[in-house]
């Protein structure tokens, strides 16, 4: 008889599901992964969990993140303290377990982004897992909601087999041939 072995860690960042798709959200302490996770709810996105995630793989090598039973559904938000969503916006906001397929990595304003087109697909490991990660610099007045939600809709797209960054550099390399062309 054949045991389904899952493998189970612990991790702190905020697990959210944005369009369907099931957002990590990483940084240092104090770096707003529970703001923009309570603005993404407050635009009808879903929290699965804030602070410490449980994460199991399965048989199937998909990486699901869900919370311990006590802390399910709440969060802390600095200068307010625990508020639990559930409560405050209704059993819509929340989930209680999600697929993780994208990470959102906050850094800090002095972190140097390589890549400032997107053609370099960086991924995060977790439990052997390999899932697309974006490093996203945290100044003030970026609107990190939006790029959270703009991140999860181009995932999707990728998905469905477009990636914007490498139908851009197709066009410029047919123009750049063009060119090259008319000046024989």
């Amino acid at each position: 008889m054949s045991r389904d072995k899952t493998v189970r860690i612990s991790m702190h960042g905020v697990l959210i599901d944005v369009l369907g798709v099931g957002v990590l959200l990483l940084g240092k302490s104090g770096i707003g992964k529970s703001e923009c996770a309570l603005d993404l709810i407050m635009r009808g996105h879903r929290l699965v969990v804030d602070d410490l995630i449980q994460m199991e793989k399965g048989r199937d090598s998909v990486l699901y993140g869900f919370s311990h039973d006590l802390g399910r559904h709440h969060m802390e938000i600095r200068g307010l303290g625990l508020i639990e969503i559930e409560k405050l916006f209704g059993v819509a906001a929340t989930r209680d377990k999600k697929r993780i397929e994208l990470v959102i990595e906050l850094v800090g304003p002095e972190e140097c982004i390589d890549d400032r087109v997107g053609l370099d697909e960086e991924t995060y490991t977790i439990l052997g897992v390999e899932i697309p990660r974006k490093r996203i610099p945290v100044r003030p007045g970026r609107n990190l909601t939006a790029i959270v939600e703009v991140a999860a809709r181009d995932y999707l797209l990728k998905k469905l087999g477009y990636h914007a960054a490498k139908e851009f550099e197709k066009e410029l390399l047919v123009n750049l041939k063009k060119s090259g062309q008319n000046k024989m």
